[in-house]
């Protein structure tokens, strides 16, 4: 009698199939997004690494935040881009494991500097004459590589979880892997690896969701306390931090929603948008909200950009986003 299972069988990622009729059209567009992503994102390292000025905790964290994002696109974008060239709508089981392994990784591990960063702001603010002895460089490296370590045993856990999982179908309703969308496929009991991936979603949003809620109600209360421009300036930085992680809070519960609904026949489209948008957004904006709109690199972008002679056709892009003031006594985040 032939198995039932096969966990060595290729998968096909019927999203591509979708794709297949505008295929480059999404190709050229995908490039774009891309290479504009990888781009600014370079950008935004080199000013930081660069210029000794900002070697502080905040650009530490951004510079992070933005290479994060390059590892996050760079586990999604190449391998579209391919597929769609070449018509390709399958993926091995082994390297569907590597890429989710890969999303997961930039996923969690956004939310954990997202998380970082929001407590950096919270010193600086309601801490300014403690700040440099509460938070320094090498405690910030510290808490980075910490929890990327933490980020990727939780992550290698849950996918080693999946990785034993015999599979009965071979169709997902993606363009990409995630560690979801196998347990999904899975023959047997596979309670314990939805119930461990959805505790580990659980606990990630209420750790952040709480830090970030809090240091951020704090330096609220800590601008209702100064009056006129510094207010402003003050509101204007939070607004900016909170737009970061409302943007990506937004895309991760869409992706949480997608697998709660279970065996629901949604469209496949609908499960992309579902999907890409945490893979997406956050990459293309953090070096635009952090980076663009931060005066400190702003000033040095545009001074690195006017040396290889391509700073008149961004000016557009300032003209949109504009520079955050700065408040004095407090970093320009």
């Amino acid at each position: 009698m032939e198995n039932e299972f096969n966990i060595s069988k290729n998968l096909v990622l019927l999203g591509l199939v979708e794709m297949e009729g505008l295929k480059y059209l999404y190709c050229a567009l995908s490039i774009v997004l891309y290479l504009f992503i990888v781009f600014l994102s370079i950008i935004i390292v080199v000013v930081i690494f660069s210029d000794t000025r900002l070697h502080e905790p905040m650009y530490i964290l951004i510079s992070n935040l933005v290479l994060n994002g390059i590892f996050g696109s760079s586990s999604f974008f190449p391998k579209l881009i391919v597929d769609l060239i070449t018509s390709s709508t399958t993926i091995t089981h082994g390297n569907c494991i590597a890429q989710a392994v890969c999303l997961m990784l930039f996923a969690i591990y956004e939310l954990s500097t997202i998380t970082i960063m929001a407590y950096d702001r919270y010193l600086a603010v309601c801490h300014p004459l403690r700040y440099g002895t509460l938070i320094t460089n090498e405690k910030v490296i510290t808490l980075s590589v910490g929890s990327l370590i933490v980020t990727f045993l939780l992550v290698l856990t849950a996918l080693l979880l999946t990785w034993t999982l015999p599979l009965c179908g071979n169709k997902i309703n993606n363009i990409f892997c995630d560690n979801m969308s196998m347990i999904v496929l899975s023959c047997v009991d596979s309670s314990v690896s939805r119930l461990y991936s959805a505790a580990l979603i659980a606990v990630y949003l209420c750790i952040t969701i709480f830090v970030t809620i809090f240091s951020y109600l704090q330096i609220f209360v800590v601008c209702l306390k100064v009056t006129g421009e510094s207010r402003q300036k003050a509101v204007h930085t939070l607004v900016t931090h909170l737009l970061n992680f409302s943007i990506y809070l937004v895309g991760f519960l869409f992706v949480f929603i997608r697998y709660r609904l279970g065996n629901i026949n949604l469209p496949i489209v609908i499960h992309v948008l579902l999907s890409v948008t945490t893979i997406i957004v956050p990459p293309l904006f953090n070096p635009l909200i952090y980076g663009v709109r931060t005066h400190a690199i702003e000033s040095r972008v545009i001074y690195y950009l006017q040396k290889i002679d391509i700073w008149p056709e961004m000016t557009n892009i300032q003209k949109i986003f504009g520079p955050i003031p700065v408040i004095s006594g407090i970093h320009s985040q």
